[in-house]
């Protein structure tokens, strides 16, 4: 939560630039000039310890340009799994700073003291010119002098990272200096570059040549376009279609230091200020294959309840309780889903966490309005910040002076200023920090009991710059103005090289000092690590000890959102894109920024629907739920100065809310698989396009349609005064979710077709080849999910043969563990075949124990797509038997109506759905249908 006037932005800007254009006259070095010499490989052998290579690495010809060059590296090489390789280059002689390990969990390279004696011993002895390392499905090349390497996938020999220095490249060799370092690749001109966030995209999820792309978490609202924003993720995905057949690859640079990635179309360079050269190669070659490979190591997406999947909302400024009250009875008689209701910080004491305004919020009336919807089946969820606000009389500050918790600067707590005024950050990287949080988050539950936490502010954001003391003489703040301005009296940090490095990253998109604005970068963690290095995992580590304190709590199944991630967030918590604006800008950025958090293995990810400020239009706030009812993470939040934007303040928008709320709470079960899907294997919920038709190099750039899962597509209007929409559907057959009669098919290619879309309805495409459970709605996901269910199938239209598949995950949504074998879930696997007329769905289930114990039942299924025209002859039949005259079971058939226009004499296609109800079939049991059209195909 940040909000700043147009004016409060210009004077940071300006003053933030005025510091830039100081530094500016110390600066003599082009950004594009060569900074290093390289390095020669002068020694290498076999790994003793666990398999791979070990090399010894030895500068050419040193320079001081950003330092000294570090003079001895240590090369460690190693293919981790069939499709991972890893490269690690770090100081031969000095342990310099990684990603810890305890906190993101990953095998560690051999130490220092074990290999570079031997290495030194070998180092006259003589080395291969280049070689050859190869596992299953890539290869480690390598060049002695100087030492540049390649990755190669083994079956075809394409070439996927080449870090080849000529000498007309704009970019150096090997750079590798203390706080310095750089490494580059050429690319082909063919390859699509996705990921490197957090950032808005102004040109979609595609990287785009000579865009800025720094990664330092920072506070800075994602209205800024290209801009470092609150999380760091080093990682691209790379796709190409040079030959037969399309592959993708990722690349990993597991580093938390702040850098600049250069992406110049043909080549990439890292620009790094510490730490050390890791990365992991993923060789994919699809890219859901590559997701899976990624998230194998970073880890998988947090288990999520299935509530979370209900719509939510928030605002910056629910004064008392009673407002909140408000909110939820009109959402009810509004008739619009509602699953949570959260508090920004207005239900704190003075802007303190964990604790409630006595006024505002009394503590017998909130526990009476959290009795009541959590009766409903409705959740409630606040805000906590990490600055813990300066009291000697409040307890939470007390207890964390007494355990040793805070982040230091000169052997005290670091004195920051956000909200609260005052405050010190917990250090979580310190073992009793955890501790402490927990027992802290435990106190306020039983305070509250809240059913999910919203972490934010936690890249780390502070109000002030430097080293800050509490003034005497006057309150700070003092309850006038905004609560953003500074009033501590700081001090700039800028004596040590952890405050003023030799290399600018692109801070803020200007190149502001690194600590601007957060905390100063000499402060040290503990066992002494420096902010400098740690700066990026602050939102990572807060998010690991808030987890673990809510898995504590009651052993449910956590929810957590935050605003800082890192790689490996998506393990613990779920994301929303920060501060955006209410524009049709940001509302065509919130997709491909949603599409990137899918690659990081943050798959619940949502953008604040409306735009956070300032106020939304009618005709855009109709527009933004229409999308955001597809967001996996999908809720309305506003800030404190804007108007009311509740989806119920204008009648269009309770419409097209009902109407798409209305499809996603009936798609809840689809959407609740995927992300089983997702915590299984990485899947993201909602994808790019190009994910399921990676033949289509048109799709590539695609950022105006998603898929959810394999193969439900969303085409939002982005403009305004629009009543029709353009979507590029993929060569096959597309049904309407909203009216299955209506049918786009698609021949030879994809088809851009314009579609109805006015203002308010959405429209949502189902492809062929597909099965998909729904239920039949409700306003809270818990009475949603107590309905029967529908299960529709999609065939190509009009085809003589085919076969359709989709799946069903169902579980005690608030167990910690989402698997299955526990006796608390079943899957169900869902087929269907037409062959000459004859049309076959069955299941095959696992676990149906718990589907049984609850009372599932399908009660309907549509089938989309089939040859013919009538029911003549028509037979069905269930589990082996005929289904008599005279039973509830009905059947009927409907003609598909054609969308666009039809190729090669397809408007002659004579097709139709079919849909059977009154069944009650149980989804904890295999079941058989299947039917005679009575017509030949």
């Amino acid at each position: 939560m940040f909000f700043c006037f147009s004016l409060s932005y210009l004077l940071r800007f300006f003053t933030v630039w005025i510091l830039v254009v100081e530094l500016a006259s110390t600066a003599t070095i082009n950004p594009s000039s060569k900074i290093g010499n390289g390095y020669r490989l002068i020694a290498v052998q076999d790994s003793t310890n666990g398999g791979g290579l070990i090399g010894l690495l030895q500068v050419k010809q040193k320079n001081n340009v950003y330092g000294p060059d570090i003079p001895l590296l240590q090369l460690f090489v190693k293919h981790e799994t069939e499709s991972r390789l890893r490269v690690h280059i770090t100081d031969a002689e000095k342990q310099r700073w990684e990603v810890p390990y305890n906190l993101l969990p990953r095998e560690a390279p051999p130490s220092i003291k074990q290999t570079v004696g031997g290495q030194r011993k070998n180092a006259h002895s003589k080395t291969p010119t280049s070689s050859e390392y190869a596992g299953k499905e890539l290869i480690f090349a390598y060049n002695a002098d100087p030492f540049t390497f390649s990755v190669k996938r083994k079956s075809n020999g394409q070439i996927l990272f080449d870090s080849t220095s000529d000498e007309s490249d704009p970019y150096s060799s090997l750079v590798f200096k203390d706080q310095y370092l750089e490494l580059s690749t050429k690319l082909p001109k063919d390859a699509s570059l996705y990921g490197l966030g957090e950032n808005s995209q102004p040109h979609g999820i595609k990287l785009y040549p000579n865009e800025p792309y720094t990664l330092y978490t920072t506070d800075i609202s994602a209205i800024n376009l290209n801009a470092d924003l609150y999380g760091s993720h080093p990682m691209y995905m790379d796709l190409r279609h040079s030959g037969a057949e399309p592959s993708a690859h990722a690349v990993l640079l597991m580093n938390s230091n702040g850098m600049d990635v250069f992406y110049r179309g043909n080549s990439l360079t890292y620009k790094v200020i510490g730490g050390i050269f890791d990365l992991y190669f993923f060789s994919g070659p699809s890219p859901l294959a590559v997701v899976d490979q990624y998230t194998s190591l970073i880890g998988r997406p947090a288990a999520m309840p299935y509530w979370a999947f209900g719509f939510h909302q928030c605002r910056w400024g629910y004064h008392n309780l009673s407002v909140v009250e408000d909110v939820v009875e009109n959402y009810k008689k509004a008739k619009i889903p509602l699953d949570v209701i959260w508090n920004d910080d207005d239900h704190m004491d003075g802007h303190k966490d964990f604790t409630l305004n006595p006024t505002a919020y009394p503590r017998p009336n909130l526990l009476a309005f959290l009795d009541k919807i959590h009766s409903q089946g409705m959740k409630y969820i606040v805000l906590i910040d990490p600055g813990i606000g300066v009291n000697a009389t409040y307890g939470v500050h007390q207890r964390g002076i007494a355990k040793d918790v805070f982040i230091k600067y000169q052997g005290k707590p670091y004195l920051a200023q956000v909200w609260p005024g005052a405050v010190n950050f917990p250090d979580f990287l310190s073992p009793g920090t955890a501790d402490w949080w927990a027992d802290e988050i435990r106190r306020f539950h039983q305070l509250v009991p809240v059913d999910g936490l919203w972490i934010d502010m936690n890249e780390a954001s502070n109000f002030c710059t430097g080293l800050c003391t509490i003034p005497t003489g006057r309150i700070c703040p003092n309850g006038t103005g905004p609560g953003w301005i500074c009033c501590l009296d700081c001090k700039n940090v800028t004596n040590t090289k952890w405050d003023d490095p030799p290399y600018k990253i692109n801070a803020s998109g200007i190149q502001a000092p690194i600590g601007y604005k957060t905390i100063a970068t000499s402060a040290y963690h503990y066992n002494g690590v420096l902010e400098y290095d740690a700066h990026s995992l602050y939102g990572f580590s807060q998010s690991i000890a808030t987890h673990k304190a809510l898995l504590g709590l009651e052993g449910k199944r956590p929810f957590i959102l935050t605003r800082s991630t890192f790689v490996g967030s998506g393990r613990y918590a779920a994301h929303w894109t920060g501060d955006n604006k209410g524009t049709w800008e940001d509302l065509r950025y919130s997709i491909s920024t949603m599409l990137n958090f899918g690659l990081f293995g943050v798959p619940m990810v949502g953008s604040d629907i409306c735009g956070f400020y300032p106020a939304s239009t009618e005709e855009l706030c109709n527009r933004w739920i229409e999308v955001g009812a597809f967001y996996p993470f999908s809720r309305d939040h506003a800030n404190f100065y804007s108007p009311r934007q509740e989806l119920y303040q204008w009648e269009s928008v309770a419409e097209s809310a009902r109407n798409a709320l209305g499809m996603r709470y009936k798609l809840l079960p689809y959407i609740y698989t995927l992300s089983y899907e997702a915590h299984l294997n990485g899947a993201p919920i909602a994808r790019p396009v190009f994910f399921t038709f990676t033949n289509d190099t048109e799709l590539y750039g695609l950022s105006t349609q998603f898929l959810l899962g394999r193969g439900l597509m969303v085409t939002p209007v982005l403009e305004p005064n629009k009543t029709t929409v353009e979507g590029i559907f993929p060569r096959g057959s597309w049904y309407n979710m909203f009216d299955f009669t209506k049918a786009i098919v698609s021949k030879g290619s994809s088809n851009r077709v314009s579609l109805d879309a006015p203002l308010n309805s959405i429209n949502v495409h189902l492809y062929q080849n597909t099965i998909i459970p729904m239920q039949q709605g409700g306003l809270i996901s818990k009475q949603a999910r107590t309905t029967p269910f529908a299960l529709v199938v999609a065939f190509p239209l009009g085809e003589a043969k085919g076969e359709s598949k989709g799946n069903l995950f169902l579980d005690e949504d608030e167990n910690p563990e989402m698997k299955l074998g526990n006796g608390h879930s079943t899957y169900v696997d869902f087929y269907a075949r037409i062959s000459n007329g004859s049309v076959k769905v069955w299941s095959e289930v696992d676990g149906g124990g718990f589907a049984m114990e609850k009372g599932w039942i399908v009660d309907k299924v549509s089938v989309l797509g089939l040859h013919g025209g009538n029911k003549s002859g028509f037979e069905i039949e269930i589990d082996g038997n005929k289904i008599e005259d005279g039973s509830n079971v009905e059947f009927k058939t409907i003609e598909h109506e054609f969308v666009g226009k039809l190729e090669e004499g397809g408007n002659k296609i004579k097709s139709v759905m079919v849909e059977i109800t009154g069944l009650e079939l149980p989804v904890g049991k295999n079941f058989a249908m299947s039917w005679k059209m009575g017509i030949q195909g």
